[in-house]
């Protein structure tokens, strides 16, 4: 069993910053990445960053992209998601995923303009 526990998000202010976190737990260690996808209200899940677990290798959405920083810390088994320069459009929730099978809870994210 896999479990991923989510926190930080909250309300900021357009052009600020804020940190998401995912802690996992259980049987990860056959995992090859880990990352953030997000969801509006009545719309698909969409990716954001991702993260190869071994290596640090990272990728990101094209809108995130220059914005958002994903990092994990191997030691703690969790990653991160630093967002800065935020957006109203970046209201929306987001769930941390390894390898796209296991989920988060998901987490509010509100940027007010």
């Amino acid at each position: 069993q896999v479990q991923l526990v989510q926190s930080g998000g909250g309300l900021v202010q357009t052009g600020g910053s804020l940190r998401l976190s995912c802690a996992a737990a259980g049987r990860t260690f056959s995992r090859y990445a880990m990352g953030w996808f997000r969801q509006a209200p009545g719309k698909e899940r969409e990716f954001v960053a991702t993260i190869i677990w071994t290596v640090g290798t990272t990728s990101y959405a094209d809108s995130v992209k220059g914005r958002f920083t994903i990092s994990r810390d191997v030691a703690k088994n969790t990653v991160y998601l630093q967002m800065n320069s935020l957006k109203p459009e970046d209201t929306v929730v987001y769930f941390c995923n390894i390898d796209q099978r296991n989920w988060g809870q998901g987490t509010q994210v509100t940027v007010s303009s």
